[in-house]
């Protein structure tokens, strides 16, 4: 029945979702996270790649993480020299990790996240309903 596969193309696009949620997460909770000694790489911002994949078994096509990468864009520096991690200029390199497009992700995240559970909850509904019909 067509609603199950909608059920089931909402049901992979949560898990991605929350995927992509849980590294935003790791993201924001490193944004500060510096190398401990000079020389060292502070954290390096993680991001989420989807594809799409066909379910065999209900035959549509769905979406998976198809990896996590790193971000390779530059660190910021920041003039700190009494950090232990300070090269010998005083400079201390930060993670790649901007709070603001962290946040701006996970907004995104959050909503497709919403939009795929009223998919499931409307066919869900859809589905009892027409088991109902049958019944009379």
């Amino acid at each position: 029945m067509d609603l199950y596969k909608a059920m089931t193309v909402s049901a992979a696009g949560m898990k991605a979702q929350g995927t992509r949620l849980k590294v935003i997460a790791e993201n924001l909770a490193n944004a500060n996270t510096t190398a401990e000694t000079p020389g060292d790489m502070p954290y390096r911002r993680k991001v989420v790649t989807f594809q799409n994949m066909l379910d065999r078994q209900s035959g549509v096509d769905t979406v998976r993480v198809n990896k996590i990468d790193v971000d390779k864009s530059d660190f910021q520096r920041k003039y700190d020299p009494s950090h232990p991690s300070a090269d010998s200029e005083g400079y201390v390199l930060m993670p790649n990790v901007n709070t603001l497009v962290e946040a701006m992700d996970m907004r995104e995240a959050q909503r497709s996240y919403e939009a795929n559970l009223s998919v499931i909850e409307s066919s869900r509904q859809m589905l009892n309903r027409t088991v109902e019909l049958l019944r009379t």
